[in-house]
């Protein structure tokens, strides 16, 4: 059949989006997902998204990993799919939206960002000097200097697969705190990509809330990826992280059809 598809990125974090409002595309196997997904052979992207129907929701998000495998929450895929929601025809002010891990809300700001609300958190675990969370996908976050100069897919790929996470498999990011400041830089090994993406917006926050730098109160963390630049703002009271949000730009790259084997 022919497949009709557009393209989305956020900050390089790039994703293939299926208008499914009709059901005709529930039924995808993971082998046509990887097909998809495949930067050689296919259209290329870091995951597959599905902008479903839902009853009391604006809409509900199906994501999947590039390997195929469905996966839990995406945030800058979140943003892109809003964005696409806007340009599919499915216009608010405020959205309210089904995914993985439960109701997220979103707003297009006025300069054409994207701000997605996350879940809250309320647990961060230490392991050996190193923060464990869970910000709707599980994440390490490493702090380190110098972090441009770190292999990513090296030591990501080893810490995702050690024996502690190889099961169920954790997203790896390696963070700078730029001495005296907000801001952040952040590079990540992402599951189901099996590879250092340009950007991740669960992993983004997950860094920005270990990096906090008001301990009872508003934090406003830039961040800077190698695909480009996020904002986190949420507060914290105690060990308790609300009312987070991840801002960024989430653009249209291209549309098109491609024929796709069953």
């Amino acid at each position: 059949m022919n497949l009709s598809f557009s393209k989305y990125q956020g900050t390089g974090n790039d994703f293939v989006i299926l208008d499914n409002r009709e059901g005709i595309y529930s039924d995808l196997s993971n082998s046509q997902i990887r097909f998809l997904c495949n930067r050689r052979f296919g259209i290329g992207a870091d995951g597959l998204m599905l902008l479903n129907l839902l009853s009391g929701y604006d809409f509900e998000m199906k994501y999947y990993n590039a390997d195929g495998s469905e996966s839990t929450m995406c945030g800058n895929g979140g943003r892109c799919l809003v964005r696409f929601a806007s340009d599919a025809g499915i216009i608010r002010t405020d959205y309210r939206f089904l995914a993985i891990d439960g109701v997220h809300e979103a707003e297009i700001e006025t300069d054409g960002t994207v701000s997605l609300k996350m879940k809250d958190v309320d647990t961060i675990r230490q392991s050996g000097g190193n923060f464990i969370l869970n910000t709707g996908s599980p994440h390490y976050v490493h702090l380190m200097n110098d972090v441009m100069q770190a292999d990513v897919y090296k030591r990501g790929r080893e810490i995702r697969y050690n024996k502690e996470f190889a099961a169920e498999g954790i997203n790896v990011n390696f963070v700078e705190q730029l001495r005296d400041s907000d801001k952040i830089i952040v590079r990540t090994y992402e599951r189901g990509v099996e590879n250092e993406t340009l950007s991740c917006g669960t992993g983004v926050t997950a860094a920005a809330l270990v990096c906090h730098h008001n301990d009872n109160g508003f934090n406003s963390v830039e961040v800077q990826t190698k695909g480009g630049k996020l904002t986190v703002e949420y507060e914290k009271k105690r060990n308790q992280f609300t009312d987070i949000w991840l801002t960024g730009p989430a653009e249209k790259v291209f549309e098109g059809t491609i024929a796709l084997q069953s």
